[in-house]
């Protein structure tokens, strides 16, 4: 709820802040929790499942959806999660965003992009966070640890 309200404009996180301030503060601590998800990107409950999938594996804290961008300044792609350290991708890909033939095409183009970059990525359906959170943790530290054993790219957030 607080993520699509300030998704859709109708608050900002300092307001809720402010909100959360002047009452109490027993039983705030999940709210707050999620503010500072917000306060790092995050866009949906899938985005804030990946977070706390990302947090449990010991990564470092993850950058989302900003902006990667080639050594050129082209634009690469806004991935859910962007390890800088190791210029590592992390997509929340569902079913529902991905499905019909044109975001489909838009995924392929997107990875092509990361691939020509070279650039990791692990790709996940919004599911697996709650259904197979351990595999999901394997994955994402596996893929760390390629990524880390490379030379990184000359890829950046955007500024």
């Amino acid at each position: 709820m607080l993520i699509e309200s300030v998704q859709s404009g109708l608050t900002d996180v300092a307001e809720l802040r402010r909100e959360l301030d002047t009452g109490t503060k027993r039983g705030t601590a999940l709210a707050r929790r999620v503010l500072n998800e917000i306060d790092l990107g995050v866009r949906s409950v899938a985005e804030a499942d990946a977070l706390e999938i990302w947090r449990l594996a010991g990564l470092p804290t993850p950058h989302c959806n900003s902006v990667v961008v080639d050594a050129a300044g082209g634009y690469v792609a806004m991935p859910d999660a962007w390890c800088d350290e190791v210029a590592l991708a992390w997509e929340i890909d569902s079913n529902e965003f991905h499905y019909s033939k044109q975001s489909y095409a838009k995924t392929l183009a997107r990875n092509s992009r990361y691939a020509a970059n070279g650039i990791g990525v692990v790709q996940t359906l919004p599911s697996r966070l709650r259904t197979e959170p351990e595999a999901v943790i394997a994955e994402l530290r596996a893929a760390y640890a390629v990524a880390l054993a490379r030379p990184r790219p000359p890829v950046h957030i955007k500024a």
